[in-house]
């Protein structure tokens, strides 16, 4: 039977010869991993269910929502985590100061390779599939489960085929691509099916573009997205892994829902408006509109604080001054990055441009800390989700855009061209 690169992973991890769309399996884990919010929430059924997790070294936990911790719940939080994960002797317990936000951290380490099924509870878990891996976000119980038992069942999802074409022009990353695909399918036009990413034009896309798209995979409602293996991916594991890993590749005749072709020269530097990541409007839309105003500037998060990231917001602010009316948060995703930064010199353009440079954190990117919004203010954030109430007040607004944009934006007070950010 035909199948697409989700399915045979999961087939390979069901030990079936193949395996089709709606079909219910129970599929062996490779990694299992959560967070100072998830996590403290799974340990009680852990606890009911057995005395040890079934994989010391496939077991992960990272603090990275509320810290540096903000209060004292979000203390207790960690501090549960932490005496857990003593008590079981992980392998991979991702202290604060010595890591970073969990899906930058998991493949910085060489944790999360091709062909691996992962959960996490987190719904960004699908991050990992930028490295061809089946990576999804499950809740307490199915986390608490995988565990336990090193299991957990699926309903096998059906996939949409997205061809890649063409080299993105300049300041198009893979924010600008992955906010004009959800703008072009809807947030739920992926509903619990595989976002399959294919073609020639991911030769032009870094793994940070990568990165990024599969991280919003489940901003369209996507059970998952995943990248075919290139170079460039088998490069990356090579730099940061020693772990054997398995290269998946759709069959010629595979069973895709749809299949959608993307130029990626056509794509422009595009935002997505309040109150969904669907809500897209190109550069050249917004410069047509009257200039909305922002208070607030975030660049960073699981979805766009790697190093790439960071570069690309200094070479916009280098040399310039963040506007008056303005407040901007720089939050580099890892420790390692947070250093590069500070090698490289970017710290010093930040903050002589007038950022915040904060330490890893999730922070601000789900109202956490670290840059909260008040009602009625704006914010442009890298981020990956403008709902109401994401970031602070119910009646606050937020618009999600690459760094550059950010950047663009930060110096000039209203959402920006990237493009035309020398002028200022």
């Amino acid at each position: 039977m035909s199948m697409t690169m989700t399915q045979k992973i999961l087939a390979a991890h069901a030990g079936l010869d193949s395996v089709s769309a709606g079909q219910l399996i129970e599929a062996k884990l490779d990694v299992v991993m959560a967070n100072d919010i998830t996590g403290p929430m799974a340990l009680p059924i852990v606890k009911q269910m057995t005395d040890k997790v079934f994989d010391k070294d496939k077991v992960v936990f990272v603090p990275d929502h509320f810290t540096p911790n903000k209060d004292i719940k979000s203390a207790e939080n960690s501090k549960a985590i932490r005496e857990f994960a003593k008590q079981q002797e992980l392998t991979n317990y991702f202290e604060q100061g010595k890591s970073g936000v969990e899906h930058a951290i998991l493949p910085e380490s060489g944790i999360v390779v091709a062909g691996q099924c992962i959960i996490g509870a987190d719904s960004h878990t699908c991050t990992y599939g930028a490295l061809g891996a089946f990576s999804t976000g499950v809740g307490t119980t199915d986390i608490a489960t995988g565990m336990a038992t090193g299991e957990l069942w699926f309903k096998v999802p059906s996939a949409i085929k997205f061809v890649l074409t063409g080299k993105p022009g300049p300041f198009v990353s893979g924010k600008d691509i992955i906010i004009h695909i959800i703008g072009m399918i809807g947030v739920d036009g992926a509903l619990y099916k595989s976002m399959e990413f294919v073609g020639d034009g991911i030769a032009n896309l870094s793994m940070e573009d990568r990165f990024t798209m599969a991280n919003m995979a489940i901003e369209a409602g996507a059970k998952n997205g995943i990248f075919m293996v290139d170079d460039k991916t088998l490069t990356y594991l090579k730099e940061h892994t020693t772990k054997e890993y398995a290269v998946y590749e759709a069959d010629a005749d595979a069973e895709y829902d749809e299949v959608i072709e993307v130029d990626l020269a056509k794509v422009r530097p595009t935002v997505a408006f309040p109150h969904l990541p669907g809500n897209a409007k190109t550069i050249d839309e917004i410069e047509a509109m009257e200039p909305i105003k922002i208070d607030q500037v975030v660049i960073g998060s699981c979805t766009n604080g790697r190093m790439e990231d960071m570069r690309k917001a200094a070479a916009i602010l280098k040399g310039h001054t963040v506007h008056p009316d303005v407040r901007v948060m720089v939050i580099p995703a890892t420790q390692k990055i947070y250093k590069q930064c500070v090698q490289e010199g970017l710290v010093e353009i930040f903050i002589d441009a007038g950022c915040a440079f904060n330490t890893p954190s999730c922070g601000p990117c789900m109202g956490g800390h670290m840059g909260v919004m008040a009602a009625g203010e704006k914010c442009v954030s890298t981020t990956n989700r403008n709902f109401v109430g994401r970031m602070g007040h119910v009646d606050s607004l937020i618009y999600l855009a690459s760094p550059e944009v950010a950047a663009a934006s930060a110096i000039a007070g209203y959402i920006a061209n990237p493009e035309k950010a020398g002028d200022r």
